[in-house]
Order: structure tokens, then sequence, then C-alpha cells
């Protein structure tokens, strides 16, 4: 499994890259949206990404936006991975096709549940 990480914290990459790593799936990272969309057509489709909302350049709501909007990706599993708690925010975030949402600051076992409920989880 492969995993694309969009954060543009270096340190938050790092400590989710390490969180997948450990359940065995390989990762390639992003700084910010459109460098999300470039390491998709660089490396083709992963099989999810964890975007972060609040980056330079496009955020993860706009990434959300562009890859909901690609054939190609449509149905790419997306959780959104931030600090953005407001129930509003949430709520737009699923509507407009993430899969799931993760409130910073969370664990590895919050994170693994999540990816087990999207059926993510590899095989042990």
């Amino acid at each position: 499994m492969r995993a694309l990480i969009v954060d543009d914290s270096r340190a938050m990459r790092a400590v989710i890259g390490k969180m997948v790593g450990d359940l065995g799936v390989a990762t390639t990272f992003a700084a910010n949206g459109r460098d999300a969309l470039e390491q998709l057509a660089a490396h083709g489709r992963p099989d999810f990404a964890l975007v972060d909302w609040n980056m330079p350049e496009m955020n993860g709501f706009e990434f959300l936006l562009a890859v909901r909007a690609d054939p190609r990706y449509a149905d790419l599993p997306l959780l959104m991975v931030t600090t953005e708690t407001e129930m509003s925010q949430v709520m737009k975030a699923l509507e407009c096709g993430a899969n799931e949402y993760v409130m910073k600051p969370f664990t590895a076992d919050i994170l693994r549940d999540k990816l087990d409920m999207l059926g993510l989880v590899p095989a042990a």
C-alpha cells in the first residue's frame, strides 16, 4: 500500500509518515495541495491520502475539490487530518468528498481506527 501525506509542516509529515509506515504503508509527501497534485501526476494514484486543511498555495480543501473533479482520482480515499475542529468545517469537507476527518492532535491508534473504518489497514 502507498499513502500520499500532504501537510505544510515537515514535522507533521514525519510524524504521520512514521505512523502509517509502522502499518507497512509506503509514503509519498507533499508540502501543499499544488505539490500534491504534482505528486499524483508523477507517481500515480496512491491507495489513500492524508491531507491537512491549512496550507499555503493550495489548501487541503482546494486539493479535495480538485481531486474529486478529476475522474482518475474521484474515488481516491481522502482523510482530512487537521486542526480545523469547527463542525461546519468538518461537514463541509465530508460533503465535498472527504472520506474521513481526523482532528489534530491524534494518536497512532486513532489514525489506525480511521483507516480501518475505510478498509485501508494492511493485513498484519
